[in-house]
């Protein structure tokens, strides 16, 4: 897999017949309506998550925060946008954080520098920064790092379930000089956190060295990657990678998750939903890049967005418990964005309101109700914001279908853009 920074979110021979099928002549969609989550001052703003209480977890732009990359963690829900700070606090009004989850009592995970620029000189949250990089538990207005692994000095995190329980990452302590990420110095491990923020590593798979988590379920399943430093790199900034996707039970026993067809190397699972269904991303053979459903009793299934040549579901809440997914995919025109059900594909771009100035980017996640958390660029203002679609009643306004409303999209959001999860 090309480990240029593409996005921030995992990248994973044939369509199948039927899905090709379902795209073009499948049941009609739902209609989506867009809501602007606005920003914190700044011009720009991304969504990651979205629980069953629609509130959505992502970043956002400050007056100070210019670069398209640096954001400060939020929690929008019911029109409030309410921003949730950084573990470098006065000292440190340049630094980066951003809300990974917030579960259904209102605690969020936040992945956040500190003012402390890191003693070995790595970056661990890809910012660019150089600073120390820690996952952070967000609860009654106060931000607080969480304990890491023996010997760590950086960690990150991805999702929370219902229980209180995170998921994410860890240093270890255990210097490598083979590790393939930038800068990196010593090995990491898959840390799922108690709702007390006690952490529980999940080891990697015999013969591997490193890992990372990325979703949990309400079961404590966890989802991830495991591999060695020299071929396994993580978000945010680079492509998530590495050779072996995995599935952690609650006890953090792991197994390895099978392969398509014509795989070659890189495997990430992604997401998981409390039936146990896992989405993830694969390389293949022919250089295009597919999205997978796996589940125990029914195996691997190949979900690849007719006419793509990169189709993505990305991390961390992509499936909900209806097996409604989520995601985004490249052709040579760009990015296209889709929900997927029953074997069916639908552009979402195609099913919003008429008189949306939206453009997605970016399917993030979706929870039980449908609804979407989302990125969009406002086609009259280039600008790029979080929004939250909803699927609308059978009388709502008629979606934008045949009408052609998308620009190019400018170089140089592309390079700021796709660097972001």
């Amino acid at each position: 897999m090309n480990r240029k920074r593409l996005v921030r979110l995992p990248i994973w021979l044939s369509v199948a017949s039927t899905l090709a099928s379902g795209y073009a002549q499948g049941p009609k969609p739902a209609m989506y309506g867009v809501t602007d989550l606005g920003t914190l001052g700044g011009t720009y703003s991304y969504s990651y998550t979205i629980n069953n209480a629609s509130a959505v977890a992502g970043g956002a732009a400050t007056p100070d925060q210019v670069d398209g990359i640096a954001t400060t963690a939020f929690v929008w829900y019911r029109g409030n946008l309410v921003s949730l700070g950084t573990l470098g606090g006065a000292d440190c009004p340049s630094c980066i954080s951003e809300n990974a989850a917030t579960n259904m009592n209102g605690v969020s995970v936040v992945i956040s520098e500190t003012a402390s620029i890191d003693s070995n000189g790595e970056d661990f949250c890809g910012f660019g920064t150089n600073r120390q990089c820690l996952a952070a538990v967000w609860q009654n207005g106060s931000l607080t790092a969480l304990p890491m692994l023996s010997g760590g000095n950086n960690s990150q995190v991805y999702f929370m379930n219902k229980a209180g329980e995170a998921i994410g990452f860890s240093e270890t302590g255990t210097s490598d000089s083979n590790c393939a990420m930038p800068h990196q110095r010593f090995q990491f491990e898959a840390v799922k956190w108690s709702a007390s923020g006690k952490p529980q590593a999940l080891q990697p798979l015999q013969g591997d060295t490193v890992s990372f988590g990325l979703g949990v379920n309400d079961l404590g399943q966890a989802v991830g990657v495991s591999g060695t430093c020299s071929d396994t790199t993580f978000p945010p900034v680079f492509v998530p990678a590495g050779p072996h996707a995995v599935i952690w039970d609650r006890n953090g026993v792991p197994t390895n998750l099978p392969t398509l067809p014509g795989a070659t190397g890189d495997n990430v699972a992604s997401s998981i939903n409390n039936l146990g269904d896992v989405v993830g991303t694969q390389a293949i053979s022919d250089g295009t890049v597919h999205s997978y459903l796996w589940n125990k009793a029914t195996g691997i299934a190949d979900l690849m967005m007719p006419g793509m040549f990169v189709t993505v579901a990305p991390c961390c809440h992509s499936i909900n418990e209806q097996r409604q997914i989520v995601g985004f995919g490249f052709d040579e025109n760009g990015p296209h964005t889709f929900i997927w059900q029953n074997g069916n594909f639908t552009d979402l771009n195609t099913v919003l309101v008429a008189d949306s100035p939206w453009y997605i980017i970016n399917a993030a996640s979706i929870n039980s109700a449908g609804q979407i958390a989302a990125t969009g660029m406002n086609i009259y203002t280039g600008e790029v914001h979080a929004v939250l679609l909803s699927p609308l009643p059978s009388n709502g306004a008629p979606p934008a279908r045949g009408t052609t409303r998308v620009p190019p999209i400018p170089a140089a959001f592309q390079s700021k853009y796709l660097q972001k999860r």
